[in-house]
């Protein structure tokens, strides 16, 4: 399984690393976000990756939705839970530590998969996706917006994503981008990215995600300009 290589199971627990955590957001959705280096003063687990777990573990089902509530630190003991019958919020699924400490729900209906070439497909085309956040997506909103992030603490964080599969036979899954939106309100912003999903020619589903960008400020393009340059340098010496 390729995810094997980002966490390891102890006693019933999942933990990973911040360099298992730091090593699956670069090479698998080439995310050079700062808050997953190792050595970051807020480090914490790229949600995508725990969302890929959770996949891996309980199968994808035709519609889900995903809420992040907390920050994984390095190395804590997480439990996979799925829940014996929903709850008031019709959460079913969670990731949590040993002290009830809740770090991601996930609502879900209709069919579910376990085949492992469907999911792990699924996984990859949305973590590729996913990982595109910055420059692709955010970069030309900001700019049109006139706003930007602190760039010496670009605080990003993941609040929630979901999406509905019209069946789940695919032979050939892609996903597409739709479109993207970010509503300001003062320093904060919410950034929807949308996205269709495929199988082959024909349209089988929709989804989204939502991204919080804090501390904004007004848009400088000399300083953004110089920001984008060092991530793609990032990038590129780390692809090499």
């Amino acid at each position: 399984m390729f995810l094997d290589q980002f966490h390891r199971v102890e006693d019933g627990r999942v933990r990973i690393t911040a360099e298992q955590a730091s090593r699956f957001a670069k090479q698998m959705a080439g995310d050079y976000n700062p808050i997953h280096d190792p050595d970051a003063r807020r480090f914490c687990v790229p949600g995508d990756l725990l969302f890929s777990l959770l996949l891996a573990k309980f199968g994808l089902s035709q519609c889900m939705t995903i809420r992040f509530c907390g920050m994984v630190g390095n190395d804590v003991p997480l439990i996979f839970e799925a829940l014996d019958a929903p709850d008031e919020n019709g959460v079913s699924l969670l990731v949590r530590d040993e002290a009830g400490k809740v770090y991601l729900t996930v609502e879900r209906s209709g069919d579910t998969t376990h085949d492992e070439e469907v999911v792990a497909n699924f996984t990859r085309q949305y973590i590729a996706f996913s990982g595109r956040n910055f420059p692709h997506f955010l970069q030309p909103l900001m700019l049109e917006k006139g706003v930007m992030f602190n760039p010496a603490r670009p605080l990003v964080i993941y609040d929630s994503m979901g999406f509905c599969f019209e069946r789940l036979d695919i032979a050939d899954l892609h996903l597409d981008f739709v479109g993207s939106s970010l509503e300001v309100n003062g320093k904060r912003g919410d950034t929807l990215l949308e996205f269709s999903i495929h199988d082959g020619e024909q349209c089988i589903g929709s989804g989204s995600k939502k991204l919080v960008v804090s501390g904004l400020r007004d848009y400088c393009a000399e300083t953004m300009d110089a920001f984008v340059e060092s991530f793609e340098a990032l990038k590129r010496e780390a692809e090499a």
